[in-house]
């Protein structure tokens, strides 16, 4: 889909702690930073549909799985992907395409977002989760 990007991460294991790399300033993604914020999602709950006019976000589910769902208004296109602990991938999502998330997992599922603007409710847009189907 136009303005999705998926992303291999590292992550290293170290017997102490793994570390798990998000975002570099030197990859394609990287479009500037405005703010980076946490939230959680429990499991089997939803949140969205939220379309940002100008955000690009980058997100990375470290803890958890956490599944991703994009509609494109031109193309009447909608994909999933499945982030987290089996699949750790970040995902860049563009201003203009609409979003929704669902927790996966029982346990705590948190998404990081490295957004290149910080948060401004005038930029996005919200409407009822039934607007589009899941």
């Amino acid at each position: 889909m136009d303005g999705v990007e998926l992303t291999t991460l590292k992550r290293i294991k170290h017997p102490k702690g793994d570390v798990y790399h998000a975002l570099r300033a030197n990859e394609a993604s990287f479009f500037g930073f405005g703010e980076a914020y946490f939230t959680t999602i429990l499991c089997g709950e939803i949140k969205g549909w939220k379309k940002h006019l100008r955000m690009t976000m980058n997100l990375v589910v470290p803890v958890g799985n956490v599944c991703f769902y994009m509609h494109n208004e031109d193309t009447h296109e909608t994909v999933m992907f499945e982030l987290g602990e089996r699949n750790y991938q970040r995902l860049t999502v563009g201003s203009g395409i609409w979003m929704a998330f669902r927790g996966c997992s029982s346990d705590i599922n948190l998404v990081l977002n490295i957004a290149n603007i910080p948060h401004d409710p005038s930029e996005s847009v919200n409407v009822i989760l039934e607007t589009f189907s899941l």
